[in-house]
């Protein structure tokens, strides 16, 4: 058997346990889904009427803010899923069971590569739960074409697939969940400091580049202008660029800190 063929094989498995592990221990995704619904029920139905001022010149109901929120929840979404990832990691971490996979007959790769596809497909079935709401309190995307609806989905998995990465690297170099659980809190805290609930020209002069230049506003400026038909600009690039640059930062650290010899 060919090394592709025991890679492919050997992650199958490590994506199966990974998979198994969530369906038996679901509270910890319930617990990491409840922060985007909360926020985004709070910010319809108590902030909705205020927060719609700072979109539309002001000429804003809530049925346009519930659709200029929802594209930010669901990326705010995979940032709070993936978290779990780095809880996850951390755990086989001070469990000792990828000590134990380090010393058996398996390509060394496919623990993480389990780790991270199980994590990818977890994140992902979130945002769908997630963007179920948001059409169940009003959110339609009656312009968006169907290769904009894939487009949309594509840039979530790309960005669902970096930040995973990322959680992987946090929960590799945790000592234990609680560590891993603070360490990953990036995560969940850019989406907020971000075009998620109000548009960037609408905060304090200072405050702008914070909420321009990170990698959660171009993949929600993103996402909003293939939903809805509003201007992208050079923010589609952008998205796909950080991605990019996270997924290859996170594999290599990950890889790097999987691989070293332990003490």
């Amino acid at each position: 058997m060919s090394s592709l063929s025991l890679a492919v094989r050997d992650s199958k498995t490590m994506l199966r346990r990974n998979l198994l592990h969530a369906r038996r221990y679901p509270s910890l995704t319930l617990n990491l889904l409840t922060t985007p619904i909360m926020l985004l029920l709070l910010f319809v139905y108590i902030f909705g009427d205020v927060m719609s001022a700072g979109i539309g010149g002001g000429g804003a109901d809530r049925s346009d803010y519930i659709a200029y929120l929802v594209p930010g929840v669901l990326l705010m979404t995979i940032g709070s899923t993936t978290i779990g990832t780095a809880v996850s990691v951390a755990m086989d971490m001070s469990e000792g069971i990828i000590a134990r996979f380090r010393t058996m007959a398996i390509h060394r790769s496919s623990v993480l590569i389990g780790h991270v596809a199980g994590s990818v497909l977890q994140a992902l079935m979130s945002v769908i739960f997630v963007g179920a709401v948001g059409v169940a309190i009003g959110f339609r995307s009656t312009d968006a074409t169907a290769l904009e609806w894939i487009a949309a989905f594509g840039v979530l998995a790309l960005f669902t697939l970096a930040l995973t990465w990322i959680a992987v690297g946090m929960g590799l170099v945790s000592p234990n969940a609680e560590a891993a659980s603070n360490t990953a809190m990036p995560l969940i805290f850019l989406p907020l400091i971000s075009s998620t609930f109000v548009p960037i020209d609408a905060m304090p002069g200072w405050f702008q580049p914070i909420a321009e230049y990170q990698p959660f506003t171009p993949a929600i400026e993103t996402v909003r202008g293939l939903l809805l038909g509003t201007e992208i600009g050079n923010n589609g690039w952008l998205a796909i660029g950080w991605s990019v640059a996270l997924t290859a930062l996170g594999y290599f650290w990950s890889k790097s800190v999987f691989n070293r010899d332990p003490k």
